[in-house]
């Protein structure tokens, strides 16, 4: 049965009703948005240093792991007499071998603060005041690069809107930028959640996953534009129906690409952040792995379903979908008036004799022709044959 699905998939014959069960994608994706939300607002975003500012700490790798990292900076800011032990973040290892290194991130130190810090470290630790390095990061720069993401996100949003109303039409442009805006809101949604920090590569994942997302849609968008060109001349499906199709047919496509891309992605995420503990990558590969697989399920049962409903709204296409169902209805009306004739025939069969010159008693066996035929003799008709006490010479 399995590989019959497959089968059909890859062909386009699997019949799937997705468009048909838009309200329910509606909902599903409706709920999705309303916990994403709720949690922007009571989770909020783990901003990391270059957003919401603050002192960063490298320090060798000698001091052995990076829980003992964190400690050491948490007992030095002790020891300097610095409030604050509460900000400190998680520790990273940045590099491999000899140029090894653990960073931790605190809130903002003054450069007094920070020196007495370091000078803590320095004596705790039994290292060269080389081997500690200190970095103010102010919010005012994380501010700066969220302004630019922002302004470059709505430079993207228009370009895409004009392109898709160019190739296609202002309901594809914004069924599609719609699709967009929820893989974002979703995908933030789980950042959030999750309590991943929030990096300059986080923004950079966003804006990529952005360009995939739109791939997606334009494929199946083609499709659903050559199954739904000239459909109002005279076409037995309608609009959403005719949406429904190009979707199956575009489905093992859409799998197949996100695939593709969700493998090197995952790698990334499991095996650069998971084993060999790469945290600048973690940030990356989250974003990139939520973001696409959301792109490949919001263009199939977000985007399509949205456009159909869309054109339900448009006259000339709520006309051909009046149209289609009328026609089928009155054809379901003549089968069921025939099944009716024919009923009623098969009731009175015992009257009809199912061959010429048969009698309802005698129904003649396969291969036997009918006696009409078998009675015809060369001086005339079968009334004139001989009588039962005659021979004939």
């Amino acid at each position: 049965m399995a590989n019959g699905l497959a089968d059909r998939l890859y062909r386009g014959e699997a019949n799937l009703n997705i468009v048909g069960r838009r309200n329910r994608w509606f909902a599903i994706a409706a709920v999705l948005v309303l916990i994403a939300i709720g949690s922007f607002i009571f989770r909020q975003f783990h901003l990391g240093i270059e957003f919401s500012g603050g002192t960063k700490f490298s320090l060798p790798a000698s001091v052995g792991s990076t829980d003992n990292a964190r400690s050491a900076v948490a007992k030095a800011i002790d020891e300097a007499g610095v409030a604050g032990d509460d900000n400190i973040g998680a520790a990273q290892k940045v590099g491999d071998g000899n140029d090894a290194s653990y960073t931790v991130r605190t809130g903002t130190l003054s450069q007094a603060q920070s020196t007495a810090v370091k000078d803590a470290l320095v004596k705790d630790l039994n290292v060269s005041p080389d081997d500690i390095s200190d970095d103010r990061v102010s919010a005012a720069w994380g501010g700066q690069v969220t302004q630019q993401a922002l302004l470059g996100l709505g430079i993207f949003l228009v370009v895409v809107m004009g392109y898709l109303v160019i190739r296609f039409e202002w309901r594809m442009a914004v069924a599609a930028v719609s699709s967009l805006l929820l893989d974002l809101v979703l995908t933030a949604g789980v950042y959030s959640l999750i309590g991943f920090e929030v990096t300059p590569s986080t923004v950079i994942g966003f804006l990529t996953i952005l360009g995939f997302s739109l791939y997606d849609v334009v494929v199946v968008f083609d499709k659903v534009q050559e199954n739904t060109k000239g459909i109002t001349a005279g076409s037995s499906r309608t609009y959403a129906e005719a949406t429904n199709l190009a979707v199956n047919q575009t489905l093992m496509r859409s799998i197949n690409t996100g695939l593709v891309a969700l493998l090197p992605v995952g790698g990334l995420l499991f095996i650069g952040a998971g084993l060999l503990g790469a945290g600048t990558l973690k940030d990356l590969g989250l974003v990139l792995f939520v973001g696409m697989g959301l792109g490949v399920l919001s263009s199939i049962m977000f985007a399509a379903p949205l456009l159909s409903a869309l054109k339900d709204q448009e006259p000339r296409i709520k006309s051909h979908n009046a149209r289609v169902l009328s026609r089928r209805s009155s054809r379901s009306g003549d089968v069921a008036r025939g099944d009716r004739t024919r009923t009623a025939t098969e009731q009175d069969g015992d009257d009809v004799p199912a061959f010429a010159g048969s009698t309802p008693s005698t129904t003649p066996r396969p291969g036997v022709r009918p006696a009409a035929k078998r009675s015809t003799n060369r001086g005339g008709s079968a009334g004139n044959r001989p009588s039962g006490g005659q021979k004939r010479r």
